[in-house]
């Protein structure tokens, strides 16, 4: 079924519809542009909160960053923002191959209307035409006809006239007769006439209009093809970008279970460790004695004969520094104004930075010295003077850098000594009794400790300087030397190969025997399942202690 055929005479229905199909269509095109002026507004706000949310410090200078449950959310930050940019592939996609196609095929659809209807009316005036032309011609044979007839009878009523002259009847029946032929002639006109506009009706009714009709239809089931495939691409647009947000939900959920509890609680400790040894204990002063004084004294800070002195704080008084107000420190270059295992960590750091440039300054006097070598022996590509600058400029750097590196190390070394220092003091400070830990020293070894507290008890209280390592080192050694068995388990995060002396290999997920703690520089001991022990790094572990 076809238009040309089953609506000839529709032509103002075919009009209105044309017209109607094409609306449709712009109505689409202006909604998609709306629905990518919604995307993008969405992926604008989308960008804007997560740049809200992001850290404004970066990842090496903020310490929250080492946390999972803040690297988590960074995590899910980005693939919010890697959404927000699917969501603008999206605008732009639907804006190209929607918008901007369908806008040029409608321009191209409203000229092609247009000239079909212009034919269409112009083949409808020639036919008017053709039909005034056969009603003028009709209405002239008409009129000659009564004309041709009031002559015939004027003559021949003069005819039959007694008093009519002869002159008169002739004239009468001359004219009637020019009357008659001039029917005859406009009788054929309009029989030619009238066979003309037959022949260009049927024309216009059986082939003229029906081909204008057909492409009318062509033209508008093309239309209605773009149009169904432009509401596909809304849909296939969407579904393109599905396996990027599907990948993005999934990092989302993936950041979610990367939070782990228990390794931000060993940051939290890598971070903050102080390596302080714990106050001991504070002694009792005696106030119940009476006070000796001569009458010249002039002060109760002057000690009498073989009395303590009661004014003051008492020497062996320890620095309760964890719960005092604490007051602003002044940076110095070797961070002794931090912690003991903190300040460690920091010039462990400077050491590490100064040894990358110490080799980068070093690989960049290699290179120079090829250059100049090569400069020497083909003249034509440069002159070896011109690298002495630079050369010299190097050398320079590398005897700075080297005197750092050397200072860095000096106290570095010093602040292990005083980290050791105060693990050990604070080892043997709490394995004193009443209640001594199942992992304290032999009966004999507490014993020897408790005659040397008693002995120590009855002697002078010692100096901070007599209170050094000596002793707790050495019960830090015996201590270390017992404890064979291990002191937790521990699951492998990820796979490491122990290429270095001292180290380890171990296969993501292996369960491992917790053997020795971190002490603060990375690295635990463990003991794998098939024999071996070894260091491995500790932010490749999640430890459970026993």
């Amino acid at each position: 079924m076809d238009w040309g055929t089953e609506l000839w005479d529709q032509f103002e229905v075919l009009e209105r519809h044309t017209q109607w199909g094409l609306d449709l269509l712009d109505r689409y095109v202006k909604f998609v542009k709306e629905r990518t002026e919604v995307e993008q507004a969405y992926a604008k706000q989308l960008r804007s909160l997560v740049k809200k949310y992001l850290p404004k410090r970066p990842a090496k200078d903020d310490p929250e960053s080492k946390f999972s449950q803040q690297q988590s959310f960074v995590q899910i930050l980005q693939e919010v923002n890697d959404f927000a940019g699917q969501r603008e592939l999206v605008a732009e996609n639907l804006s190209v191959r929607v918008c901007l196609e369908l806008t040029k095929y409608s321009q191209e659809m409203k000229q092609e209307r247009k000239m079909h209807f212009q034919e269409g009316r112009r083949a409808q005036q020639q036919l008017e035409n053709g039909f005034k032309q056969l009603e003028n011609s009709k209405r002239k044979f008409e009129r000659d006809c009564r004309e041709a007839e009031k002559a015939a009878q004027t003559a021949e009523r003069l005819d039959q006239d007694i008093n009519a002259t002869k002159a008169d009847v002739e004239k009468a029946k001359q004219q009637a007769h020019l009357r008659s032929h001039m029917a005859e002639e406009s009788k054929n006109e309009y029989a030619a006439q009238l066979q003309r506009f037959n022949r260009d009706q049927a024309h216009f009714y059986f082939s003229q209009m029906p081909q204008i009709f057909d492409k009318l239809q062509d033209m508008d089931e093309r239309r209605a093809v773009h149009l169904g495939a432009g509401y596909g691409l809304l849909s296939e647009t969407e579904l393109e970008v599905v396996p990027i947000i599907a990948k993005c939900l999934e990092g989302m959920k993936v950041a979610a279970h990367a939070v782990d509890p228990k390794n931000d609680s060993q940051v939290l400790i890598e971070l903050h460790k102080s390596g302080f040894a714990r106050p001991g204990d504070v002694e009792f002063e005696d106030f119940s004695q009476p006070m000796n004084r001569a009458p010249s004294d002039s002060s109760l800070g002057t000690p009498s004969e073989g009395r303590p002195e009661l004014r003051g704080p008492s020497r062996s008084r320890a620095k309760r520094w964890p719960f005092g107000k604490k007051n602003k420190t002044v940076v110095t270059e070797d961070f002794s104004h931090l912690p003991p295992e903190q300040q460690r960590k920091r010039l462990q750091q400077q050491l590490e930075e100064r040894n990358r440039e110490l080799q980068k300054e070093v690989d960049q006097r290699e290179a120079l010295k090829k250059m100049k070598d090569v400069y020497e022996k083909t003249p034509q590509m440069g002159d070896p003077a011109s690298l002495e600058p630079q050369i010299t400029e190097t050398l320079g750097n590398i005897e700075r850098l080297k005197l750092e590196v050397q200072k860095y190390e000096a106290w570095l070394a010093e602040a292990e000594s005083r980290v050791l220092s105060n693990r050990g003091d604070s080892l043997s400070r709490h394995a004193r009794p009443p209640d001594p830990p199942t992992s304290a020293p032999p009966d004999n070894s507490s014993s020897n400790s408790g005659s040397q507290d008693a002995k120590e008890s009855s002697e002078e209280p010692p100096t901070e300087e007599s209170q050094d390592t000596p002793i707790y080192t050495e019960f830090d050694e015996d201590f270390e030397e017992e404890a064979t068995s291990p002191i937790g388990h521990c699951v492998a995060i990820y796979h490491f190969e122990g290429s270095s002396e001292g180290t380890i290999s171990m296969a993501e997920g292996e369960d491992l025997s917790l053997m020795e703690e971190d002490k603060g520089d990375g690295w635990t001991r463990v003991r794998r399942k098939e024999g071996g022990e070894g260091y491995v790094p500790t932010s490749y572990l999640r430890v459970t202690l026993n």
